[in-house]
């Protein structure tokens, strides 16, 4: 099935074997395409480029090579499993680079939320290319481009080729095998080729990591705060049966403090706020509403677990009026 266009008779993705059928057609597809060349990946650990790279594994075998940047704004754990799944269990060609510090250097003292994103975005591009100069004969460039990001990118509303921004004497021949597939029907062709439940039904994570839930200039213990907090409210909702029902769950963690008490003695710390939502379109979010017993025990252990953390807060605001994240 080598398109560039979604066909108006396909049928949806919904079953193992649909998925099989699509993957056989697509593995086909890329060998015929890559033949005996490399191609590069810069793989995330989100759902869309986790799947390319499993498919590629299957397809081109260690003709792959896998790049994966830590900007230092991953969830807890993230890095970790990236490393554990590709390199440790699928034997990818895997090239880890933590350019934390590098990040976080450009990206201190800068608050507006538009340019923390250009310098997120720019960096990470950089440190791509760097990487994809020090190897030979690479001439494809693999992405994680999905139906949605080609119709929204037609409509002006964002660019979606990431490959847009490399430098212009890198000149890759694109690969996009899962560009006309749905969200849902990437995630049952990831099911399919093996990829962990956790990787698969990820939530939704913004490019610019948890830069994007530490508005204000980003510094390294609010930063911490934000990543602490995220993993007890996703440790917690496991827990509580929400995973997988609620959309998306966070946490941010403004830059302002409030006075508090811990242990009898005045503190001058951050608030954490949390945000549960459910949507179909991301065009409109309802609010989840959470029980009385789950809040105050998140409170609890957040403020107990978390330094520099004083008042818990939630926020109730569906969109509109509000956006989903708060940068």
């Amino acid at each position: 099935m080598a398109t560039d266009r979604r066909p108006d008779d396909m049928a949806r993705i919904t079953t193992p074997e649909l998925a099989d059928a699509f993957i056989e057609e697509q593995i086909a597809a890329l060998r015929a395409q890559i033949g005996n060349k490399k191609v590069l990946l810069a793989l995330s650990g989100g759902v869309d480029s986790s799947v390319v790279a499993a498919m590629l594994i299957k397809a081109v075998g260690d003709q792959l090579v896998c790049v994966h940047v830590n900007h230092g704004l991953l969830r807890k754990g993230e890095p970790e499993q990236v490393i554990k799944v590709f390199r440790d269990e699928l034997k990818a060609n895997l090239i880890y680079v933590d350019a934390t510090d590098r990040f976080l250097d450009k990206l201190a003292g800068v608050t507006d939320p538009e340019t923390k994103r250009k310098i997120i975005g720019g960096e990470f591009i950089e440190v791509f290319a760097e990487e994809a100069r020090k190897l030979d004969g690479i001439e494809f460039l693999a992405q994680g481009t999905i139906w949605p990001d080609i119709l929204e990118s037609e409509a002006g509303i964002k660019a979606h080729h990431n490959a847009g921004g490399l430098p212009e004497d890198m000149k890759f021949e694109l690969v996009e095998p899962v560009k006309i597939l749905f969200k849902d029907e990437v995630r049952v062709v990831g099911e399919r080729l093996g990829l962990p439940a956790n990787m698969v039904y990820r939530q939704p994570f913004p490019g610019p990591g948890l830069g994007v839930r530490c508005p204000g200039a980003i510094t390294r213990d609010r930063l911490e705060a934000v990543r602490e907090s995220d993993a007890i409210l996703r440790e917690e909702f496991a827990k509580n049966g929400l995973e997988g029902k609620v959309w998306q769950y966070f946490t941010v963690v403004p830059d302002f403090k409030s006075t508090g008490v811990k242990d009898g003695k005045r503190t001058f710390d951050w608030p954490c706020i949390i945000r549960a939502i459910n949507t179909t379109d991301v065009m409109e979010v309802t609010v989840e509403h959470l029980s009385n017993e789950l809040i105050d025990h998140l409170v609890e252990r957040i403020i107990k677990e978390v330094p520099g953390i004083n008042r818990v807060l939630f926020d109730y605001t569906p969109k509109p009026p509000a956006t989903v994240e708060y940068e």
